[in-house]
């Protein structure tokens, strides 16, 4: 057997042990929910800016970059920027594609740090609710003529707005690319767990906002392969992957 299809079907079979072994879902579990508590996910950056992920989804989001090789993501949700410039610097490697940056309030600060980025020439922002006729109409001028584009939605976790974005989103997305929706996990947060001020909890939240797009979209699938591999995530069943 060729040493390179040999490799991958052994991969497979890691994954499915993986997903069937309840310790190390347990494990993960733990380490997550502890984890939160101390903000691990602050702690990180890429290229100099602060990156509020897990590193086991920016890996994940490499390996769907490098795969689909976009031309053009779309990410609702800026914060410090750091995402924007991870996904920049990867299309970068690739010699093509840019990334579309949307946010209801872009920081003087942070718009500042982005805009004297090295990676800023692949980068275009826009200042606005990713949910009004005004952004949408402006998202689809810059999709226009774009073969190979991806989203990733990291705004507002609420369900409503989860849902509208995707309703909204999801027709940029192109065959076998995916429509990435980040923090379902705080649907697996325990019921008392406090959000503060954060609208979003259990029952309002993005994986309830993935379910209820999925019983009326046939055309997207959760990728069960990537919550395999990753086991910690903060994403869990919201790696979406275009089938038709």
């Amino acid at each position: 057997m060729d040493p390179i299809k040999k490799f991958e079907e052994e991969k497979l079979e890691r994954l499915d042990r993986q997903l069937k072994n309840k310790n190390l879902k347990a494990l993960a579990n733990d380490f997550f929910l502890e984890s939160v508590k101390t903000g691990y996910s602050y702690n990180f950056s890429w290229m100099g800016r602060p990156i509020i992920q897990y590193p086991q989804d920016m890996i994940a989001m490499q390996e769907i970059i490098w795969k689909i090789q976009p031309d053009l993501i779309i990410e609702t949700g800026i914060a410090h920027g750091g995402s924007l410039i991870f996904y920049a610097s990867l299309l970068e490697l690739i010699g093509n594609g840019e990334i579309l940056g949307i946010d209801i309030d872009i920081r003087t600060h942070n718009k500042k740090e982005i805009e004297d980025h090295p990676m800023f020439k692949r980068i275009k922002m826009l200042e606005g609710s990713s949910i009004s006729t005004e952004i949408i109409d402006k998202v689809k001028m810059h999709a226009e003529g774009k073969k190979n584009i991806m989203v990733v939605l990291d705004s507002n976790h609420t369900h409503d707005h989860v849902l509208r974005e995707l309703e909204l989103y999801s027709p940029f997305v192109t065959k076998d690319s995916y429509a990435v929706v980040f923090d379902t996990v705080v649907e697996d947060m325990p019921a008392d767990y406090d959000w503060g001020s954060r609208l979003w909890g259990k029952g309002n939240s993005p994986k309830t906002a993935v379910k209820a797009f999925l019983k009326k979209n046939v055309d997207f699938k959760v990728d069960e392969s990537i919550d395999a591999k990753l086991i910690i995530s903060v994403a869990p069943g919201g790696y979406l992957k275009r089938i038709n």
